[in-house]
């Protein structure tokens, strides 16, 4: 079983800052690629960014430049840093990981998801 559990949600102004974090806990042998996505109300979920072992990233144009995706392998974390928020951006933000489980197994896994408010 594995768990990725996400913090950092919250309320903020717009043009505010928040940052989250994943842990990825369980019978994982390594993880690949790990990424957020987010649901807004009403709308369906879609991804924002996504970062493979290696470091390579990838943004949705909506936060290019303002979102910064990272990781800490060591911790198996991964972080979302959001600067210069706007109220679009509210939205449940989930976390995802592809892994290899301890039997060898490709797995994926998400999160339960935190919420974050922007403020006008």
């Amino acid at each position: 079983q594995v768990q990725l559990v996400e913090s950092g949600g919250g309320v903020v102004q717009a043009g505010g800052s928040l940052r989250l974090s994943c842990v990825a806990s369980g019978s994982i042998s390594s993880i690949n690629a790990m990424g957020w996505s987010r649901q807004a109300s009403g709308k369906q979920r879609e991804l924002v960014a996504r970062i493979s072992s290696g470091g390579s990233t990838n943004y949705a144009e909506s936060v290019q430049g303002r979102f910064t995706i990272s990781r800490d392998n060591a911790m198996n974390t991964v972080y979302l840093q959001m600067n210069s928020l706007k109220p679009e951006d509210t939205a449940v933000y989930y976390c995802n990981a592809d892994y290899v489980s301890m039997w060898n197994a490709r797995r994926n896994s998400w999160g339960q998801g935190t919420q974050v408010t922007v403020s006008s």
